[in-house]
């Protein structure tokens, strides 16, 4: 379990997508000694292989085999960081750190107060949206 053990990257059905401004393809790593590969890894190697920045490489969906030594997942790599923006899902950018989270209640919370809302009718909704006191 070496973490410096050679890897061996191969991009299965690859297609230049001109409408979405991306290439995506995906990606079969080859890793006999080790137990996994990062994303992290992998993006830093599909972006000297295809001459572009680390921060345009996606990847997503990996799926080690049973047995292990080999992951496949795809990739997809955006030719400018405006396609990138347009086009990934926004939970993809949060996590490349493209754009903020979206910080909200908890679903049990939105449930609830809906729930409450649902009771009134009118102005009095907003009132009801707010949590009981707990008082009386």
């Amino acid at each position: 379990m070496d973490p410096s053990a050679p890897i061996t990257l191969r991009a299965r059905k690859f297609i230049t997508n001109r409408l979405l401004s991306r290439r995506q393809f995906i990606l079969d790593v080859l890793h006999p000694s080790r137990p996994n590969v990062s994303k992290e890894e992998l993006a830093e190697k599909l972006a000297t292989m295809y001459k572009t920045e680390k921060a345009r490489v996606v990847l997503f969906g990996f799926r080690t085999q049973f047995g292990g030594g080999k992951s496949t997942g795809f990739a997809l790599i955006y030719d400018d960081e405006a396609s990138q923006k347009k086009f990934e899902p926004k939970h993809r950018l949060v996590r490349k750190g493209l754009q903020p989270k979206v910080e909200k209640p908890s679903r049990k919370l939105r449930h609830e107060r809906k729930n409450r809302a649902k009771k009134f009718r009118g102005t009095k909704k907003v009132k009801a949206a707010e949590p009981p006191k707990k008082g009386k």
